[in-house]
């Protein structure tokens, strides 16, 4: 399975726990807005960091695997994971935690 393969994967089960959320708590445009802002300082931090650890030669990808477009150094497969991440996270946080007690 190729790097975009897997991603597809996570991201897409990611953003069905961010709608499962969504339906169940009622979650607003803010709450979306906070999600939004953190998804692309994590995008921003993965691709500055991504490409000095390419550029230190600290790994590499293998090639064949690639999509081929490259953000900076970063390969764009990669961004996959800190947006999975910044969906997955706060969405289970919404489905885990107990309800606001309204008064």
């Amino acid at each position: 399975m190729s790097y975009a393969g897997l991603a597809v994967v996570f991201v897409a089960l990611s953003a069905a726990v961010a709608l499962l959320a969504t339906v169940r708590r009622g979650l607003g445009a803010r709450w979306w807005l906070t999600t939004g802002v953190t998804i692309i300082v994590l995008l921003v931090l993965t691709v500055v960091f991504d490409s000095v650890m390419i550029l230190a030669d600290l790994f590499r990808f293998d090639e064949s695997s690639l999509l081929g477009v490259r953000l900076w150094r970063a390969p764009v497969e990669d961004l996959a994971w800190p947006l999975a991440a910044g969906l997955l996270l706060p969405s289970l946080r919404e489905l885990l935690t107990a309800p606001p007690e309204v008064p």
